[in-house]
């Protein structure tokens, strides 16, 4: 009776570590997407560190209409989550904001090399489009994915992130 409930137990959290990582996944998806949409359209106007503000607090709204959104569902279900596992529920998606982390890095480490605000927005772009095809490549491989398929999911990543590169170079010679 003991091995059941212990197996049991062992399979509950397994699931619910297989419920959050993909959300934790996919909230990391959308961070480094809304950051390549701040970055280029703001990386032809801004100074480098109003350009960090943008995209960091851009990501703090979203992440937390993503979380008060949740809430207002089980809300309108009839029940609100506990404190325990809404906390749970912002952690899990809390990628969502650090997804910026290594971009902003290299936009201000870019800037500080000499580059202009405009030349580092644009590296970080590139960064950004990196990290949209590794992770597009984890998930594929996360689903077993091989081949065509495979190498399909992280070239449809790359071209997200082209399309954003374009936007930017786009509204630069607009300006």
């Amino acid at each position: 009776m003991t091995a059941p409930d212990h197996d049991a137990g062992t399979t509950a959290a397994a699931t619910g570590i297989e419920r959050v990582a993909p959300s934790r996944r996919a909230a990391g998806i959308y961070g480094l997407i809304v950051t390549a949409s701040v970055l280029a359209t703001g990386g032809t106007t801004l100074p480098v560190l109003p350009l960090v503000v943008a995209v960091f607090v851009t990501l703090l709204v979203y992440w937390l209409a993503e979380e008060y959104a949740e809430l207002l569902e089980h809300a309108s279900s009839g029940h609100l989550p506990t404190w325990t596992r809404t906390r749970s529920l912002m952690l899990a998606k809390w990628p969502m904001v650090t997804a910026s982390y290594l971009p902003l890095i290299i936009l201000v480490v870019t800037r500080v090399l000499g580059a202009t605000t405009s030349t580092a927005a644009l590296f970080a772009l590139i960064g950004t489009v990196v990290l949209l095809m590794a992770s597009a490549w984890r998930a594929g491989r996360s689903a077993r994915l091989t081949g065509v398929a495979l190498v399909g999911m992280t070239i449809a990543a790359g071209l997200l992130g082209l399309g954003m590169i374009g936007l930017k170079v786009g509204l630069t010679h607009l300006h």
